[in-house]
C-alpha cells in the first residue's frame, strides 16, 4: 500500500491539472522516499490513451508523457 495515493479527476481538457499529479509522483514525492501511486477517476481515466498523452501538455510542467514514462521506469503505480 502507498504511503501517498494522488487521486486524479481532470482530464485532456485541463491539461496543467491533469499533469500535476504525475509531476508530484515522480518530481516530488517519490524522489523524497516516499511511496506514491496514482488513481485515475472521471475523466482523468482519458489519459491513458496513447494518442490522448500524447496531446497533453501543460503549463509550467513537464508533457505527459514525459511525465508517465517516468512513473513507469521509478515504479509508481497507475491505478484505473
Amino acid at each position: 500500500m502507498p504511503g501517498l495515493l494522488i487521486v486524479a479527476a481532470a482530464g485532456p481538457d485541463d491539461p496543467t491539472r491533469a499533469s500535476v499529479p504525475f509531476h508530484i509522483a515522480v518530481n516530488g514525492a517519490k524522489p523524497a522516499g516516499t511511496e506514491v501511486a496514482i488513481a485515475l477517476a472521471g475523466d482523468a481515466a482519458e489519459l491513458v490513451k496513447p494518442d490522448v498523452i500524447a496531446k497533453v501538455v501543460g503549463l509550467g510542467v513537464p508533457p505527459l508523457r514525459e511525465l508517465l514514462d517516468k512513473c513507469l521506469d521509478q515504479g509508481v503505480r497507475v491505478y484505473v
